[in-house]
């Protein structure tokens, strides 16, 4: 079958929208029109086979900030040109070779930033050629240019693949310690295109901000969704509230897509205003919980905004549920990640894989059609992620009466203390509370009695003056006394990140699990 394959999406898009502006990246002013885009991208696809000697189904990195040069590669990956493989900006050397030889990745391009970090592994993880991306020629490690590349291409599409051949190759955290890849079909991929489009709409004269790392499965609306809509799509390299704003006000951004954090640096960049926002019309949120404080602030000052909340991960092509702008509205419903998308089932169940009762926590579990087709090469963890027929998530979570899904911890990061489950995420809800938290993680570190302790890491707001007793003291006013933080680490800088915006708690556990030599007691 050939239906839910990206010649489907683009070229008729690439047809509609011809005239209409496309791309633009905001720190270079550089802009294409549509038409400018698909020939573009079939040039691209047309030299990576004669010029670079890529064949469909071979793996091609990329390791880049966001640029339209990011979203040509996808797109021409996803003509079938290649599988892409998009490359986490945060990994650490051992990581990266691990990535790169693990998916046989034999070309990568990149930008001036990373191509050194490329070249430095290069030879380890058998890459043969680099292309460099943008400016740097005359000092970063390259063989070809991406400039040349287009140039030397013919516009002539690609063959059309199958629904079920692979179009991207996304690393994510494995159990081993090393990044495992997660195998998404043209299928998995476009069903994500149409949930996208059911649940956040994207209209033509819509103008969707790109700043989520591409290499991330956030990004697939600026990607996959908006391209289809004839929407015109700006681009920063990376995030930086400045340069959001800017972008925002500059461009009369309508639509985008941000993790709390991002949310919570805006409103602390001291060039904040409530109307450098007043552009954007629809915002997503997910990737992490949202503090109360700061969903009150933003619907608050950001009156006009259409909210949504997604809730998904890399294995299923990003969306599996969603909190839409009316469910916002009602206060029962503001602590769910909402409803699944058209297409996808979700049940809660315990650890022996039976369905738990409405209202009764246990792991959260999914069926759809935009399911990754493997972990790659791990048929394995693949078979356990998927027993039962259920892509099991590894999330704690519970369902009400209507269907709205709560989440309620990674199991990971469940502490137990004394025989009691707590999960970490109601404990940062009730400490984000208080007005002199600027952000909190809480983890759980050993303890002789309790075998667990609930700890604290807290980031205070510029200027607060607030102690150890007061968070403890405000803590107990809003959950079970053995919920509570034993004890509170105070940090001046802000928490550790992951590429994606997440806080990284292994981090955070780290000292205090050091030589024990396992992560629980």
């Amino acid at each position: 079958m050939k239906e839910l394959i990206w010649h489907r999406q683009l070229l008729p898009a690439v047809s509609r929208y011809a005239t209409r502006p496309f791309m633009l990246d905001a720190s270079t002013g550089t802009a294409t029109t549509y038409a400018e885009h698909g020939a573009r991208v079939l040039r691209l696809a047309s030299a990576m086979r004669k010029e670079l000697g890529v064949e469909p189904g071979d793996r091609v990195g990329v390791m880049s900030l966001n640029s339209p040069a990011f979203e040509e590669l996808y797109h021409a990956g996803l003509l079938g040109a290649a599988v892409l493989n998009p490359i986490n900006l945060r990994f650490a050397p051992r990581e990266l070779s691990h990535v790169l030889a693990d998916s046989a990745t034999k070309v990568v391009f990149a930008d001036a930033w990373f191509a050194g970090v490329i070249d430095q592994v290069r030879e380890a993880a058998g890459v043969k050629t680099v292309v460099l991306l943008g400016p740097g020629g005359d000092t970063a490690p390259h063989d070809h240019l991406y400039e040349d590349l287009i140039a030397a291409g013919e516009e002539v599409v690609p063959p059309e693949p199958e629904e079920d051949d692979p179009a991207l190759l996304m690393y994510t955290g494995g159990t081993t310690g090393l990044p495992k890849g997660v195998l998404l079909s043209q299928r998995a991929l476009m069903l994500t295109a149409y949930h996208i489009g059911l649940t956040v709409p994207t209209e033509v004269n819509d103008v969707y901000l790109a700043q989520v790392p591409m290499f991330h499965a956030a990004s697939m609306g600026s990607i996959i969704s908006a391209p289809t809509s004839g929407a015109r799509i700006v681009t920063v390299p990376m995030f930086d509230p400045a340069a959001v704003m800017r972008a925002v006000e500059d461009h009369g951004c309508t639509n985008t897509i941000m993790v709390p954090t991002m949310i919570a640096m805006t409103f602390a960049h001291p060039d904040y205003r409530p109307e450098r926002l007043s552009s954007l019309l629809r915002l997503t949120y997910g990737a992490s919980p949202m503090p109360r404080p700061i969903l009150d602030r933003l619907r608050r000052e950001q009156p006009q905004l259409d909210l949504y909340q997604g809730y998904g991960m890399t294995e299923s092509a990003a969306l599996v549920t969603s909190l839409l702008p009316e469910d916002h509205l009602r206060e029962d419903k503001l602590a769910s990640a909402g409803r699944p998308v058209k297409g996808t089932v979700v049940t809660i169940r315990d650890p022996a894989g039976d369905e738990v009762p409405v209202g009764e926590v246990g792991e959260v579990c999914v069926r759809g059609g935009q399911f990754m087709t493997e972990y790659w090469r791990r048929p394995e963890e693949t078979a356990e992620a998927f027993r039962d027929g259920w892509y099991h998530t590894g999330d704690a979570g519970r369902v009400d009466d209507e269907g709205y899904v709560y989440l309620v911890d990674r199991t990971k990061d469940m502490i137990v203390t004394g025989g009691e489950n707590v999960y970490s995420t109601e404990v940062e809800q009730a400490l984000a509370a208080h007005p002199g938290v600027a952000q909190v993680a809480v983890i759980g570190v050993p303890d002789d009695t309790w075998g667990e302790a609930v700890h604290a890491v807290v980031v205070l707001a510029p200027g607060a003056t607030v102690t150890e007793e007061d968070l403890i003291s405000h803590a107990k006013g809003l959950i079970a006394g053995y919920k509570v933080p034993k004890a509170v680490t105070f940090r001046d800088e802000p928490l550790p990140l992951s590429g994606a915006m997440k806080v990284l708690k292994r981090e955070l556990r780290a000292p205090f699990w050091e030589g024990r030599g396992k992560g629980v007691n």
